[in-house]
């Protein structure tokens, strides 16, 4: 797909966010920090040009070809409101939700981007993706993303009747790294591997930013002498998401 903004009218700005994990530790949980990213939303929505989701937005997400996970509607409704109004908002997969297909495109008019892209905001160059599976190590996750992105385990998966797939995937999401909420992310200094791949993508091409989601570390970090790697954090812990406006693109937390 291609993405980009030319040029970004005065005191408009791109927000970008990832790593909501909505569904866990627990319904609750998860429910009050579903309002709390309405609120965000609502908040962005007062000057955005453009809004970003860098994946795991769910912590589980499978579509069935006549159904969805239970729940989410506060956030569904709010994304259809502003895709209504003519704001474009984007959604990357991540490895939480890499079963997306048409439901968000059909029901919300919002794009699903499976890949990294590299695209131009007014007068910056940005390299954006979720982040799994890129970079050096994390192989036994590289083949099992091929095995989640086969057509064929994905159509034996959707033969199992919702109730059950979904139930089990429920239960593999309390497994999920992220719902254990004590449990601090490790920063691996230079041995991160998601700045050595932007590395890696910045001596083929520059760019201005290299922004990700998936390590749940809000982190900006020099790529060289003139890029940035930025990654957003997540909204379990920290409520953290970064923002545009034209000049320098910055990490803020919502709400404290």
């Amino acid at each position: 797909m291609t993405f980009r903004i030319n040029e970004l009218a005065p005191g408009k700005k791109v927000y970008f966010a990832s790593d909501f994990h909505l569904g866990v530790p627990d319904a609750k949980t998860s429910l009050a920090r579903e309002k709390k990213i309405v609120r965000w939303l609502d908040m962005a929505q007062q000057d955005a040009a453009a809004i970003l989701l860098l994946g795991d937005i769910f912590d589980f997400w499978f579509e069935y070809k006549h159904a969805i996970p239970k729940g989410y509607v506060r956030l569904q409704g709010k994304l259809a409101e502003l895709t209504d109004s003519g704001l474009p908002v984007l959604f990357f997969t991540g490895n939480h939700d890499m079963w997306m297909f048409d439901y968000f495109p059909n029901e919300l008019n919002i794009p699903i981007i499976r890949k990294p892209i590299s695209t131009t905001i007014g007068d910056k160059t940005f390299y954006i993706g979720h982040g799994d599976g890129l970079g050096p190590g994390d192989h036994t996750y590289k083949v099992l993303k091929k095995v989640f992105d086969n057509k064929m385990c994905q159509w034996l998966f959707a033969r199992i009747h919702p109730n059950a797939g979904i139930g089990i995937a429920n239960m593999w999401s309390r497994r999920s790294r992220i719902s254990n909420v004590k449990k601090d992310e490790q920063f691996f200094g230079e041995r991160e591997w998601l700045v050595q791949y932007s590395q890696e993508v910045e001596q083929k091409q520059h760019h201005d930013y290299y922004v990700f989601g998936h390590r749940h570390l809000p982190l900006e970090l020099p790529i060289g002498d003139q890029a940035q790697y930025v990654n957003l954090g997540e909204w379990v812990n920290f409520c953290t998401y970064g923002v545009y406006d034209g000049d320098k693109l910055e990490l803020k937390t919502f709400e404290g």
